[in-house]
């Protein structure tokens, strides 16, 4: 990594069966705590984003995930880090509130039923584009 390299966070946008996403609730900091995010975190050194996001749903959720396409490139966050964000289905497990305040599943009608983190909603937008296309496709 040289010093213009973005640090990079990772997320999953996972979709069940039924076409629903999961959110998380942050517990923290107090900053963020109570936002509602996609599950995962930061690469670490030597990892790759899919080996770091499938560490990050194990660690935060207790599961599994296969991952799908990325959603868009990446979206900017603060203190130079930058969000990559996939869409991922479980492949063993159920998620559990482990780092989270809260789980949640939501229905495309239901996606902004809870209050985002503001770096993670123009992804929602874009996921939300994804689900419509399954439904209507």
């Amino acid at each position: 990594m040289t010093p213009s390299d973005p640090r990079v966070v990772v997320g999953a946008a996972i979709v069940d069966d039924t076409g629903r996403l999961l959110a998380a609730q942050r517990a923290g900091p107090p900053e963020l705590a109570g936002g509602w995010e996609f599950p995962g975190g930061k690469v670490d050194p030597g990892e790759d984003d899919h080996t770091a996001l499938v560490r990050e749903c194990q660690e935060e959720l207790g599961v599994l995930v296969k991952i799908g396409e990325q959603v868009g490139g990446d979206w900017p966050l603060t203190g130079g880090y930058v969000l990559r964000v996939w869409l991922a289905k479980l492949s063993e497990g159920e998620p559990e509130t482990r780092e989270h305040l809260a789980l949640r599943w939501l229905s495309v009608d239901e996606l902004y039923d809870v209050p985002w983190l503001p770096a993670d909603l123009p992804v929602v937008r874009a996921v939300q584009g994804r689900l419509d296309e399954s439904r209507t496709g």
